[in-house]
């Protein structure tokens, strides 16, 4: 199970220092939860996100259904040892992918719409379905993007894939709403997340925490009404999903209508947001945990993180600088390795250089949250 202690409240903010207990150790927060996907934070091993300072991770339930399979993994002594990671883990429930291989894939948007201008962001009415999957009253019906068989996922099939995983923390089956929901749209498709989160209570049998989501889409009476709904059931901690409005302001406005409605004695997880610039605002309004898979995505592409910003490592010009990627930084990248040379991995296409800029942007991002918990405890922010 898990146990949480808010050890610091702050007095500017709605911040929180607290620890997180599970069975395979402490998690201080506000923390950054690596997002290791098919059970892999790609480009490093295990041994090497430990060194990244990283503390917990979220796998994915759905890709981990499709492979391995659930029954490998739990065959395998469950996720901790099949991928060798002693730490805490977290596994969502595959409510994304209703909307990443649904209505996001259709209209080709995000979470939050400003990222995709120009979208009709009032587009979807209270019967609407995706073109790929089918959204029922009981689950989901998807198509493998493996070999194109009928998926069919609930919040039975949800939680009993987890458990056969057998993460520490484990998230209730829902619906992820895509931006341009209609209020028509979120009112229903809020009401079936609820009866999904009550019966994801009643079908877990193990000893793993289990969040409830809130969703709600942006509308500001059903995400207080979610809100109130899910802190009224018996779940160890909560998740804020869906989409998060048209804009980062908006986003931060729906945080501050459903934190106060949620038990303050449990952690809260901000599904899938962490870029660095919004950070510090989410944490100063009240939130322990969040999954951002920026750090590694941008890694991969090239772009470091550093003190004045962002670097992209790709161009030319790199290959004449002979400082590290950032010399305010200890990781073992910035203390043996120069900019130039990781250019050249780049432009070789050589994969060293993706795994190198993934171990120091997570460093980097684990360093930044280490200060961000300093503040809190002095009361700077």
């Amino acid at each position: 199970m898990l146990d949480f202690k808010i050890l610091k409240t702050s007095k500017k903010s709605k911040a929180r220092y607290g620890i997180i207990e599970t069975e395979h150790g402490l998690v201080e927060t506000p923390a950054l939860v690596g997002v290791a996907t098919q059970a892999t934070l790609k480009t490093l091993t295990s041994e090497e996100i430990l060194q990244t300072k990283t503390q917990i991770l979220i796998c994915n339930t759905f890709h981990l259904h499709l492979k391995p399979g659930e029954k490998v993994i739990k065959n395998s002594g469950g996720l901790h040892k099949f991928m060798n990671f002693p730490k805490t883990l977290m596994t969502d429930s595959g409510g994304f992918q209703v909307f990443s291989l649904g209505f996001g894939k259709d209209f080709g948007i995000g979470k939050i719409a400003k990222y995709f201008p120009g979208k009709d962001l009032e587009h979807l009415e209270k019967t609407a379905q995706p073109k790929e999957i089918k959204i029922l009253e009981d689950g989901v019906y998807f198509r493998s993007p493996i070999d194109g068989k009928e998926i069919f996922l609930g919040p039975k099939e949800s939680i009993k894939i987890q458990q056969a995983l057998g993460a520490d923390i484990i998230f209730t089956f829902d619906e992820c709403t895509p931006p341009n929901a209609s209020y028509e749209y979120a009112k229903k498709s809020l009401e079936r997340t609820h009866k999904w989160a009550k019966i994801c209570l009643k079908t877990k049998t193990s000893n793993q925490a289990l969040f409830g989501i809130v969703q709600g889409s942006h509308f500001k009476d059903l995400r207080i009404k979610s809100a109130k709904f899910i802190s009224s059931l018996d779940f160890d901690g909560f998740g804020i999903g869906g989409d998060l409005g048209r804009s980062k302001k908006e986003m931060i406005k729906i945080i501050k209508w459903v934190i106060n409605y949620l038990d303050f004695r449990k952690p809260r997880h901000l599904l899938g947001i962490g870029r660095i610039e919004d950070i510090e605002e989410i944490i100063k309004n009240g939130i322990d945990l969040f999954d951002c898979t920026v750090p590694t995505q941008y890694a991969r592409r090239g772009t470091a993180f550093i003190t004045e910003g962002k670097l992209d490592i790709t161009k030319s010009k790199f290959l004449n600088d002979k400082n590290p990627l950032d010399k305010n930084c200890d990781c073992f990248v910035c203390q043996n390795y120069k900019r130039n040379y990781i250019c050249h991995l780049f432009k070789a296409k050589e994969i060293t250089g993706m795994r190198l800029l993934t171990f120091h942007n997570l460093y980097f991002f684990n360093s930044y949250l280490e200060k961000i918990r300093e503040k809190i405890k002095n009361n700077k922010i």
